[in-house]
């Protein structure tokens, strides 16, 4: 295929997943800066590859291509730190996201950020807790929104083996969030 096809394959195919795969990124790097450095690496792997890409779930292939390359960045570049997140409503998840207190509609006070904060906090101290593979599952399933079929592509586990890690990270993180609550 020519330089311009294989231009126009990225477009259609990696370019629609770019936020998603900066988002994965940065969870597994702990970091927007890394981030963007393993997602410029991914991309450029994934335009090199673009023809070896035979169909399917294209955002399946691109989280794929972000995950080895965050693996093989972290291993060259720092000790691995991963971080997920388990089943939150859509405003916490951009709170999240962002790595800050999001604006609510209601008007907020000192005591009220202050409570949000210490909470986003636990919950980012729980999940930290999670051995690197639940932490991984719930990135993938409850952040990118993958079904289990496209988590165990992504990953190279059975797709018993994804369901058993989210629901075992989530029994842990249930657990360890109502322990730090008492």
């Amino acid at each position: 295929m020519t330089e311009e096809g294989d231009k126009q394959r990225f477009a259609t195919i990696v370019e629609p997943h770019l936020g998603e795969a900066l988002t994965l990124a940065r969870w597994l790097t702990g970091s927007r800066t890394d981030a963007e450095d393993v997602v410029q690496e991914a991309c450029l792997r994934a335009f090199r590859g673009i023809n070896s890409y035979g169909g399917g779930s294209s955002k399946s292939w691109v989280l794929t291509i972000v995950r080895n390359t965050a693996y093989t960045w972290l291993g060259k570049s720092r000790q691995t730190r991963f971080v997920a997140m388990d089943d939150l409503k859509e405003d916490e998840r951009l709170q999240m996201e962002s790595g800050g207190i999001a604006e609510s509609e209601t008007a907020s006070t000192p005591e009220t950020e202050l409570i949000a904060q210490a909470d986003a906090d636990r919950l980012t101290k729980a999940i930290d807790a999670l051995p690197t593979e639940f932490r991984e599952a719930l990135v993938l399933r409850d952040l990118q929104g993958l079904d289990y079929r496209e988590i165990a592509s992504v990953t190279a586990v059975p797709l018993g083996t994804v369901m058993s890690r989210l629901a075992r990270a989530r029994r842990r993180l249930i657990h360890t969030l109502r322990t730090t609550e008492q």
